[in-house]
């Protein structure tokens, strides 16, 4: 065949960098919808805030009101220049009255004897390692044992048990030390153990319980029980087999519940009791109530911030300049203007779609999780005639305020089951079924798999065990033979 040319005319969409940066600004939280913008303000001179006329007069009048007061202290200079000044001025107030270092609210906790200024300073948490190295300055300890310590507190976890081994320990410290034994290491490790909180240091649940239930006063009810039970019958108890230990220890069903009472009492997990845990704050979106009978979708005006464009700068553009500064500013323009333009676009599309999933999933405002109705990305898609990867962009860590919760956009999509009616339903009511079932168990005889599956068939909805399995496993639920417990 010839080499040959052909001319063909077709349509194609094209990535414009004004259409990647809406799409980019479409899968944006709030968050970081904020930092883009505040970043675009800083690098776009075209972009401001937009404040509103309130704000302007507030800074007008604010304006005026320094130019007043400029004005009577100049008066009030002129006025002393006219007179005389004598050498000293007699004064009815004492050093300590102008130079006051204490806060006013610190002068009133301390009249009241609770002043607590210098705790008050820093508020942030010390981490475990931090925690149990400030006791371990404290104590009086050679070097070497110290040496000792801080690579056993380096090798604790987060919940503050010891994740090696004492040889491990010992081979760590090998090469800085000499004529260490394994005595010594545990000599160290039992000193650690000695510290707050309490149970820390401990290489397993057995020693972290016994170390607490030791610190236990010793009137504590049932302690001696609590401590024969942990020490001999720990694996009877993680396997709820109460019968067993009723019968190896001699005790009734009412003392066995006092027993375990005591040890659930004590902390699996000393090291969160100092652990610094980060706090996240969702932001809502969108706000959905209820106003006379219609349910209404508002956007947070708060977490969108409100654009325009710097008219100062905006009026030195001139359009018969071809000037690298008038380019610049042309540049900068188009540019504002097509930002702008994308964050309006992504309101209206993120108001369009929750007001789309509230008139689906208007039973679950209504009634809860057990209402929810089967609802995929493709629903919402064909209904507002937009591609399904946009609606996933737009429902991505996105979150709707709610009378029953705050929830992402997300959690309003589910899968379906079929019903033996014809009809289908939302897996997410499957799992609120089968956790409301699970609080009505009875707690010594608690429903297994196979059983809330038969239930659920009884209602109608078609579930295999291992489905139910499953979505137990997803609300992080234990299966029946870790739910038992004593009536």
């Amino acid at each position: 065949m010839k080499p040959s040319l052909q001319l063909r005319i077709g349509q194609s969409l094209t990535m414009t960098p004004q259409l990647q940066q809406a799409i980019r600004l479409l899968q944006l939280s709030s968050v970081e919808l904020q930092a883009e913008v505040q970043d675009a303000l800083e690098s776009n001179m075209m972009l401001e805030m937009d404040e509103g006329e309130s704000e302007q007069k507030t800074s007008e009048e604010a304006a005026t009101k320094t130019t007043e007061t400029k004005k009577d202290s100049t008066d009030n200079v002129t006025d002393l220049n006219q007179e005389t000044m004598p050498d000293e001025l007699p004064v009815d107030s004492g050093w300590d009255d102008v130079y006051d270092n204490t806060p006013n609210y610190a002068k009133a906790n301390n009249d009241k004897g609770n002043y607590d200024g210098f705790e008050n300073q820093d508020s942030s948490k010390n981490t475990l390692r931090e925690h149990l190295e400030w006791q371990l300055n404290l104590a009086q300890i050679t070097d070497s044992d110290k040496v000792i310590a801080l690579t056993i507190i380096d090798s604790l976890d987060d919940d503050g048990y010891l994740a090696g081994t004492l040889e491990d320990i010992l081979a760590a410290v090998d090469d800085d030390l000499e004529d260490v034994g394994i005595e010594e290491v545990e000599a160290v490790l039992r000193m650690i153990q000695s510290m707050g909180p309490t149970g820390v240091g401990s290489r397993d649940l057995k020693e972290c319980l016994c170390l607490q239930l030791k610190q236990c006063d010793v009137d504590t009810f049932r302690l001696e029980e609590a401590k024969t039970l942990i020490n001999n019958h720990l694996d009877l108890l993680a396997a709820h087999d109460y019968n067993q230990i009723m019968r190896k220890m001699k005790l009734d069903q009412e003392e066995l519940t006092q027993v375990v009472s005591l040890i659930q009492s004590m902390n699996p997990r000393p090291g969160n009791e100092v652990s610094d845990a980060h706090t996240e704050y969702v932001v809502p979106d969108v706000y959905v109530k209820k106003v006379k009978g219609i349910w209404k979708v508002d956007l947070n005006t708060d977490g969108i911030p409100s654009l325009r464009i710097n008219s100062a700068y905006a009026h030195m553009i001139r359009r018969a300049d071809n000037s690298e500064d008038n380019t610049s500013l042309k540049s900068h323009l188009q540019e504002a203007r097509w930002f702008i333009k994308s964050i309006r676009s992504r309101s209206e599309t993120l108001l369009r779609v929750a007001t789309c999933i509230v008139e689906r999933q208007r039973a679950f405002l209504e009634h809860g999780e057990e209402a929810m109705k089967p609802l995929v990305l493709h629903d919402v898609a064909e209904i507002l005639g937009m591609h399904e990867s946009t609606i996933s962009r737009v429902t991505t860590r996105k979150y709707m305020h709610t009378p029953r919760g705050i929830f992402e956009l997300k959690y309003f999509f589910s899968s379906h089951v079929g019903t033996n009616y014809g009809g289908v339903c939302s897996s997410t009511a499957i799992r609120a079924l089968i956790k409301k079932l699970i609080s009505a168990e009875t707690p010594n005889k608690p429903l297994s798999d196979s059983k809330i599956a038969a239930v659920l068939e009884d209602q109608g909805i078609n579930v295999a065990r291992r489905t139910v399995a499953k979505y137990r496993e997803a609300m992080a639920i234990p299966p029946s033979n870790e739910r038992k417990r004593l009536a």
